[in-house]
């Protein structure tokens, strides 16, 4: 490696994808350096997907004890506390982190505890006071709230903060109708909080399937959750009694909390010299080409900072490719094609591939295979608990485009099924599987005639 340079790379930001190109580029023999100024791990280890699903499945107690009620057994509830689910929560993120500073020592990774900024090409400073060159510099600073500059945003909270709340709220407003604010929502309802989803829509989670969306809709507001669609919050007023949220097509509403979940927005807080100006999307996402370099030279950018899907697996795939691209070689470019996601919500959601909108978009013809029942495991109690299941596939060529499921372990069944998507899997490779029965997934090879 080059020794003109301090560093033959030098990340900015220890999320998923900076530690991952970090550790990759130390593996292949780069001298590397990583500078973070919060905590290791970013976004899905301290405020996003790690401490979520551990939320997620502390909500599900009051489900889980009615449906094993059915089954005989009999639970004396003794109460909720909140301090011990955040507190445990906290010791695992902390001992997470300490992980993740393990990885980078044993990597060989120089590590600055401290704001990163870049200079100009090739220079990065710590803290503004010490300044360090490289050959390559990587800004994986990821994402932060995005809050609606609305009279009285200050009276609300970002979804990071939930996390740490000293207490929970016995009634509660979450804004926004994305996947973030559609899991807080039915969190915060399964702890037992008296909770209003305030949404601007007519359906919840946009650029998700039509059906998807209509589903998870009415079992969001079956399940427990006030949704108020259609309507938007125009102000939040802070009283002696909790704060007033001003709303449209709505009657003011009173609360102990409120929750801005409408979205984040790339941390460029401070990243830059006043001098030097980073090319941005339409959207404010940093630009860079197939090969992640941004408008500045010799800078690359990854991870929630550009555009394309904000999950922690993209970021962390963008990471190690960047790495094996500037020190082992040329790279295969990544495919965005078929990726698989979840949203944790209560139900649970699992998607992979294109929409029915998209597919028939994209596709002369296509053929819709559809599913709607109550798994066996719900049958001896009185809960009304369904699960969706839905194949969008080529007519023409009899390949699977699409797979979606609202229901029990959703994220889990998805991802066995994204390997077959992503080999190019036909709905003929899919009836040839024998199922597993009694299973939910099992209805993914099963389903035999084309919905109407």
């Amino acid at each position: 490696m080059s020794k003109t340079f301090d560093f033959d790379l030098i990340v900015i930001g220890a999320g998923s994808g900076g530690v991952r190109a970090a550790r990759f580029a130390a593996n292949l023999g780069a001298r590397v350096a990583i500078i973070e100024n919060r905590f290791f791990g970013g976004t899905c280890v301290n405020v996003g997907c790690v401490p979520k699903k551990m939320f997620s499945y502390a909500a599900e107690a009051s489900t889980v004890t009615e449906l094993f009620a059915s089954f005989g057994h009999r639970f004396e509830h003794n109460g909720f506390s909140w301090e011990t689910l955040r507190d445990n929560k906290t010791r695992e993120i902390k001992r997470l982190n300490g992980i993740y500073q393990r990885l980078l020592t044993n990597a060989g990774v120089t590590i600055f505890n401290g704001h990163g900024r870049l200079l100009a090409p090739h220079q990065v400073s710590v803290d503004d006071e010490k300044t360090y060159s490289a050959k390559h510099i990587l800004l994986a600073t990821g994402g932060k709230p995005y809050v609606p500059s609305i009279e009285g945003y200050e009276n609300g909270l970002v979804s990071d903060d939930l996390f740490y709340l000293p207490s929970l709220p016995k009634k509660a407003a979450v804004i926004g109708g994305g996947y973030i604010a559609t899991e807080f929502a039915t969190i915060l309802n399964g702890l037992g909080v008296e909770t209003y989803q305030v949404y601007r829509g007519n359906l919840l989670l946009r650029g998700f399937d039509q059906d998807v969306r209509n589903f998870i809709t009415h079992h969001v507001q079956s399940g427990g959750v006030n949704l108020l669609l259609n309507s938007q919050v125009k102000s939040i007023e802070k009283r002696s009694d909790g704060k007033l949220l001003h709303l449209e097509n709505q009657q003011p509403l009173l609360v102990d909390e409120v929750i801005f979940a409408t979205g984040r927005m790339p941390n460029l807080d401070n990243l830059l010299n006043h001098e030097l100006e980073l090319a941005l999307t339409p959207s404010g996402k940093v630009h860079v080409d197939s090969s992640f370099n941004t408008s500045i030279e010799s800078v690359f950018a990854v991870g929630d900072l550009i555009e394309g899907p904000e999950l922690t697996p993209v970021a962390l795939e963008e990471g190690m490719w960047l790495a094996r691209h500037l020190f082992q070689g040329a790279q295969k470019p990544i495919s965005y094609e078929m990726i698989p996601t979840a949203v944790f919500s209560h139900p649970c959601i699992g998607t992979v591939g294109l929409t029915e909108q998209e597919a028939r978009e994209r596709y002369n013809k296509i053929d819709i295979y559809r599913s709607e029942f109550r798994p066996l495991r719900y049958t001896l109690s009185e809960l009304q608990t369904r699960t969706l299941m839905k194949l969008v596939v080529d007519a023409e060529t009899d390949k699977v485009l699409g797979l979606h499921m609202v229901g029990d372990d959703a994220g889990e069944i998805t991802q066995g099924f994204a390997v077959a998507m992503v080999m190019g899997a036909t709905k003929a490779d899919f009836d040839a599987t024998i199922g597993i029965h009694p299973t939910s997934a099992e209805e993914f090879v099963t389903m035999r005639t084309p919905a109407e």
